[in-house]
């Protein structure tokens, strides 16, 4: 059983790394335009096994597809960083040819496969891959709601100084400024978490999980990578092991939440099929609201990949 990540850079390796070291598939492929990078990186974890204890085998190659062929799951991580005083809209000319390109390549090595996108910006370059594939819905999705959860759990678990194993969580919407975190869907140990946090504390880790990613790249200079990709490589154990977990993730509605044709976060469930079922959660009014204002910001950064017309 195989699993290819496409891009070696910061965020592919962690994947690549992440899924060897949960050890439940023979083989990692790991792939980058770049000669050699992917191979030393792949080297480099395979002697990292003994230590571990990790038996999946990784596998470095530059720019070979074949390598890739049979893949239960490609999972998508190239095209350029978030870079200081880039939004992520910025980032979609040079991005959406990038996935384009790697996404024929890839489903003509590996037709069956289920396609995770970890690429920015992540809605729209999992729109890219969904034109790109020409794949069902359900077999294309974008991770994003992991990792913008866990930014969510992180913050609320610094504050109430409790381990993050406690808090559930619920998130909606775009990845980016426009995300939708849900208090009322938020507990610690089932408690409320509207009765452990003053509103407006809560207000300011929601206003701080929106802004997670531009955090980091004011920080670091470049955009996040250990969360993004060791969530990657969580949607796809739960794809190859048919878990039916309920995750968020950027998916393709169809009138779920009101909303159509368009890739937006909300909770799914991951099997084998990919995406087997959407879960639409009974929102209040305010919360549509923002919900629906996240959806048009989609839309118009789906438009600009449209005019584009790279797909004419």
């Amino acid at each position: 059983m195989r699993i290819s990540v496409i891009g070696a850079g910061n965020v592919g390796a962690t994947c690549a790394q992440a899924l060897a070291q949960r050890d439940f598939v023979n083989e990692v492929v790991l792939l980058d335009i770049k000669e050699g990078v992917a191979e030393g990186k792949a080297l480099d974890m395979c002697q990292r096994a003994p230590i571990d204890g990790y038996s999946t085998l990784v596998k470095g190659v530059t720019n070979n597809y074949a390598a890739t062929e049979g893949s239960e799951v490609i999972i998508i991580t190239s095209g350029i960083p978030r870079k200081p005083g880039m939004s992520r809209d910025d980032l979609i000319s040079t991005n959406a040819k990038i996935v384009k390109s790697v996404t024929e390549a890839s489903v003509a090595a590996s037709p069956n496969a289920k396609i995770i996108v970890v690429a920015n910006p992540l809605d729209v370059m999992t729109y890219t891959a969904f034109l790109a594939s020409k794949k069902k819905p359900n077999e294309v999705m974008g991770m994003a709601g992991i990792l913008d959860i866990s930014r969510y759990k992180a913050f609320i678990g610094m504050e109430l100084g409790v381990s993050v194993k406690e808090i559930q969580a619920l998130l909606l919407g775009g990845h980016g400024d426009t995300m939708v975190p849900l208090p009322r869907f938020t507990s610690v140990a089932g408690i409320p978490v509207t009765s452990l946090i003053s509103e407006e504390r809560l207000t300011a880790i929601v206003e701080r999980t929106k802004k997670g990613g531009g955090e980091l790249v004011k920080l670091m200079g470049t955009s996040a990578w250990y969360a993004p990709g060791t969530a990657a490589a969580q949607m796809a154990e739960a794809i190859v092991k048919n878990e039916n977990r309920i995750f968020p993730a950027a998916a393709w509605l169809t009138g779920e939440y009101g909303q159509n044709d368009v890739f937006l976060g909300v909770p799914v469930q991951l099997g084998k099929n990919g995406i087997e079922k959407i879960i639409d959660v009974k929102l209040h009014d305010d919360e549509q609201a923002l919900l629906n204002t996240s959806s048009e910001h989609v839309k118009a950064v789906m438009k600009v990949l449209d005019d584009m017309a790279i797909f004419a």
